[in-house]
Protein backbone atom coordinates (compact mmCIF):
# COMPACT_ATOMS: atom_id res chain seq x y z
CA UNK A 1 0.00 0.00 0.00
CA UNK A 2 2.79 2.20 0.62
CA UNK A 3 4.24 2.07 -2.34
CA UNK A 4 1.38 3.71 -4.12
CA UNK A 5 2.38 7.11 -2.04
CA UNK A 6 6.17 7.15 -3.31
CA UNK A 7 8.25 7.83 -6.29
CA UNK A 8 10.19 5.23 -8.18
CA UNK A 9 13.52 6.47 -6.41
CA UNK A 10 11.92 5.34 -2.77
CA UNK A 11 12.31 1.14 -1.91
CA UNK A 12 9.53 0.02 0.08
CA UNK A 13 8.19 -2.86 1.91
CA UNK A 14 4.82 -3.32 3.79
CA UNK A 15 2.38 -6.23 5.53
CA UNK A 16 -0.73 -6.44 6.53
CA UNK A 17 -0.40 -9.95 8.15
CA UNK A 18 -0.03 -9.74 12.05
CA UNK A 19 1.72 -13.19 11.65
CA UNK A 20 3.78 -12.30 9.14
CA UNK A 21 7.13 -13.75 9.67
CA UNK A 22 9.41 -11.66 11.86
CA UNK A 23 12.80 -12.77 10.72
CA UNK A 24 16.12 -12.77 12.47
CA UNK A 25 17.10 -9.13 14.69
CA UNK A 26 20.97 -9.04 14.54
CA UNK A 27 22.07 -9.48 18.23
CA UNK A 28 22.35 -5.62 18.71
CA UNK A 29 19.09 -4.69 17.31
CA UNK A 30 17.76 -7.71 19.91
CA UNK A 31 19.34 -5.68 22.45
CA UNK A 32 17.50 -2.89 22.01
CA UNK A 33 13.95 -4.87 22.60
CA UNK A 34 14.95 -7.45 25.51
CA UNK A 35 13.40 -6.47 28.32
CA UNK A 36 10.30 -5.44 25.86
CA UNK A 37 6.72 -7.32 25.90
CA UNK A 38 6.19 -9.98 23.12
CA UNK A 39 4.08 -7.87 20.98
CA UNK A 40 6.68 -4.73 21.05
CA UNK A 41 9.78 -7.52 20.07
CA UNK A 42 7.62 -9.35 17.31
CA UNK A 43 6.37 -5.68 15.76
CA UNK A 44 9.89 -4.47 16.23
CA UNK A 45 10.84 -7.61 14.14
CA UNK A 46 8.53 -7.40 11.72
CA UNK A 47 9.05 -3.96 10.52
CA UNK A 48 12.94 -4.47 10.25
CA UNK A 49 12.01 -7.39 8.27
CA UNK A 50 10.21 -4.67 6.02
CA UNK A 51 13.34 -2.35 6.18
CA UNK A 52 15.52 -5.51 4.95
CA UNK A 53 13.59 -6.07 2.12
CA UNK A 54 13.68 -2.56 0.87
CA UNK A 55 17.60 -2.32 1.29
CA UNK A 56 17.50 -5.61 -1.14
CA UNK A 57 15.43 -3.20 -3.74
CA UNK A 58 17.81 -0.86 -3.71
CA UNK A 59 20.46 -3.74 -4.51
CA UNK A 60 22.11 -3.19 -0.98
CA UNK A 61 22.74 -6.55 1.48
CA UNK A 62 21.07 -6.60 5.06
CA UNK A 63 21.84 -4.79 7.38
CA UNK A 64 20.88 -3.46 11.10
CA UNK A 65 18.48 -0.73 11.55
CA UNK A 66 19.89 0.97 15.37
CA UNK A 67 17.32 3.24 17.14
CA UNK A 68 18.21 6.93 17.74
CA UNK A 69 17.26 9.64 19.83
CA UNK A 70 13.04 9.66 19.67
CA UNK A 71 13.46 6.34 18.16
CA UNK A 72 14.94 7.59 14.68
CA UNK A 73 15.78 4.77 12.58
CA UNK A 74 19.83 4.46 12.04
CA UNK A 75 19.63 3.50 8.16
CA UNK A 76 23.29 2.36 6.59
CA UNK A 77 25.70 5.03 5.27
CA UNK A 78 24.81 6.46 2.07
CA UNK A 79 20.63 6.13 2.78
CA UNK A 80 17.52 8.07 4.32
CA UNK A 81 14.53 6.19 4.81
CA UNK A 82 11.60 6.14 7.39
CA UNK A 83 9.30 3.32 9.10
CA UNK A 84 5.88 2.68 10.52
CA UNK A 85 4.16 0.40 12.54
CA UNK A 86 0.38 0.17 13.96
CA UNK A 87 -1.81 -2.53 14.36
CA UNK A 88 -2.12 -4.76 11.59
CA UNK A 89 0.10 -2.29 9.27
CA UNK A 90 3.99 -1.98 9.02
CA UNK A 91 6.26 -0.63 6.75
CA UNK A 92 9.94 1.00 5.72
CA UNK A 93 11.03 3.11 3.33
CA UNK A 94 14.38 3.95 1.70
CA UNK A 95 16.21 6.07 -1.00
CA UNK A 96 19.79 6.62 -1.55
CA UNK A 97 20.78 10.04 -0.04
CA UNK A 98 22.32 11.08 -2.96
CA UNK A 99 18.52 11.13 -4.75
CA UNK A 100 16.40 11.84 -1.57
CA UNK A 101 17.15 14.42 1.74
CA UNK A 102 14.73 12.58 4.06
CA UNK A 103 11.32 10.47 3.60
CA UNK A 104 8.90 10.58 6.12
CA UNK A 105 6.53 7.71 6.14
CA UNK A 106 3.30 6.77 8.62
CA UNK A 107 0.19 4.67 8.93
CA UNK A 108 -2.43 4.88 11.64
CA UNK A 109 -6.22 3.18 12.15
CA UNK A 110 -8.48 4.60 10.39
CA UNK A 111 -10.04 5.67 13.29
CA UNK A 112 -11.36 8.61 15.47
CA UNK A 113 -8.33 9.82 17.52
CA UNK A 114 -9.23 9.37 21.23
CA UNK A 115 -10.91 11.98 22.95
CA UNK A 116 -9.31 15.05 23.83
CA UNK A 117 -6.42 14.51 21.69
CA UNK A 118 -7.78 16.41 18.56
CA UNK A 119 -7.30 19.39 20.28
CA UNK A 120 -3.79 18.86 21.31
CA UNK A 121 -2.69 18.06 17.80
CA UNK A 122 -4.74 20.75 15.75
CA UNK A 123 -4.23 24.38 15.23
CA UNK A 124 -7.63 26.30 15.15
CA UNK A 125 -7.08 26.75 11.35
CA UNK A 126 -7.03 23.40 10.72
CA UNK A 127 -10.10 22.46 12.28
CA UNK A 128 -11.74 25.10 10.37
CA UNK A 129 -10.80 23.65 7.40
CA UNK A 130 -11.30 19.85 8.09
CA UNK A 131 -14.47 18.51 6.63
CA UNK A 132 -16.87 17.21 8.66
CA UNK A 133 -18.27 14.67 5.82
CA UNK A 134 -17.09 12.87 2.83
CA UNK A 135 -18.69 11.33 -0.21
CA UNK A 136 -17.74 7.33 -0.40
CA UNK A 137 -15.88 5.52 2.13
CA UNK A 138 -15.65 7.65 5.78
CA UNK A 139 -12.32 9.26 6.19
CA UNK A 140 -11.53 10.21 9.88
CA UNK A 141 -9.98 13.75 9.45
CA UNK A 142 -8.76 13.87 12.41
CA UNK A 143 -6.50 10.81 12.57
CA UNK A 144 -5.47 11.56 9.14
CA UNK A 145 -3.88 14.85 10.25
CA UNK A 146 -2.71 13.37 12.79
CA UNK A 147 -0.41 10.84 10.37
CA UNK A 148 0.45 14.05 8.17
CA UNK A 149 2.39 15.58 11.02
CA UNK A 150 4.04 12.25 12.15
CA UNK A 151 5.23 12.30 8.42
CA UNK A 152 6.29 15.70 8.96
CA UNK A 153 8.50 14.88 12.11
CA UNK A 154 9.83 12.11 10.17
CA UNK A 155 11.29 13.60 7.68
CA UNK A 156 12.19 17.15 9.58
CA UNK A 157 13.74 15.48 12.69
CA UNK A 158 16.96 13.35 10.78
CA UNK A 159 17.60 16.59 9.31
CA UNK A 160 17.48 18.81 11.91
CA UNK A 161 17.87 17.07 15.79
CA UNK A 162 15.40 19.49 16.48
CA UNK A 163 11.98 18.43 18.37
CA UNK A 164 9.03 20.03 15.92
CA UNK A 165 5.68 19.99 18.17
CA UNK A 166 1.81 19.08 16.64
CA UNK A 167 0.86 22.70 16.86
CA UNK A 168 4.51 23.37 14.56
CA UNK A 169 3.10 22.29 11.41
CA UNK A 170 -0.53 23.51 9.74
CA UNK A 171 -1.89 21.02 7.21
CA UNK A 172 -4.06 21.30 4.24
CA UNK A 173 -5.17 18.49 2.69
CA UNK A 174 -6.63 18.19 -1.26
CA UNK A 175 -8.36 15.55 -2.73
CA UNK A 176 -7.13 13.62 -6.02
CA UNK A 177 -10.04 14.16 -9.10
CA UNK A 178 -12.48 12.06 -8.70
CA UNK A 179 -11.17 10.04 -5.77
CA UNK A 180 -12.30 11.05 -2.21
CA UNK A 181 -10.27 8.09 -0.70
CA UNK A 182 -6.48 9.80 -1.36
CA UNK A 183 -4.88 13.20 -2.35
CA UNK A 184 -1.81 15.54 -1.36
CA UNK A 185 -1.50 17.87 1.41
CA UNK A 186 0.82 20.62 2.26
CA UNK A 187 2.17 20.84 5.75
CA UNK A 188 3.44 24.83 6.35
CA UNK A 189 5.99 24.82 9.29
CA UNK A 190 5.40 27.47 11.98
CA UNK A 191 9.19 27.29 13.03
CA UNK A 192 12.17 27.11 10.65
CA UNK A 193 15.59 25.86 10.77
CA UNK A 194 18.76 26.33 8.19
CA UNK A 195 18.50 24.79 4.80
CA UNK A 196 14.84 23.38 5.66
CA UNK A 197 12.26 24.29 3.42
CA UNK A 198 9.32 26.30 4.65
CA UNK A 199 6.54 23.74 3.38
CA UNK A 200 6.23 20.07 2.92
CA UNK A 201 4.15 18.22 0.44
CA UNK A 202 2.96 14.86 0.72
CA UNK A 203 0.62 12.15 -0.01
CA UNK A 204 -2.50 10.79 1.75
CA UNK A 205 -4.32 7.21 1.03
CA UNK A 206 -7.02 5.62 2.83
CA UNK A 207 -7.47 1.66 2.26
CA UNK A 208 -7.98 -1.14 4.15
CA UNK A 209 -9.01 0.48 7.08
CA UNK A 210 -5.85 2.51 7.41
CA UNK A 211 -4.71 6.10 6.50
CA UNK A 212 -1.41 6.46 4.92
CA UNK A 213 0.65 9.20 4.63
CA UNK A 214 3.85 10.21 2.91
CA UNK A 215 6.35 12.88 2.28
CA UNK A 216 9.58 12.74 0.29
CA UNK A 217 12.07 15.45 0.06
CA UNK A 218 14.17 15.13 -2.76
CA UNK A 219 17.95 16.64 -2.95
CA UNK A 220 17.78 20.44 -4.53
CA UNK A 221 19.10 20.34 -7.82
Amino acid sequence: MIERLLPDCVACADTFDADAPAGTLYPEEAELVATSVDRRRREFAVVRACARRAMAGLGLPPAPVMRGHRGMPLWPEGTVGSMTHCDGYRAAALARATEVRAVGIDAEPNEPLPPGVWELVSLPSERARVPTATDGPAIHWDRLLFSAKESVFKTWFPLTRIELDFQEADVSFRTGPGAATGGTFTAELLRTAPGMPEAYEGRWLIDDGFAVTAIVLPVSP
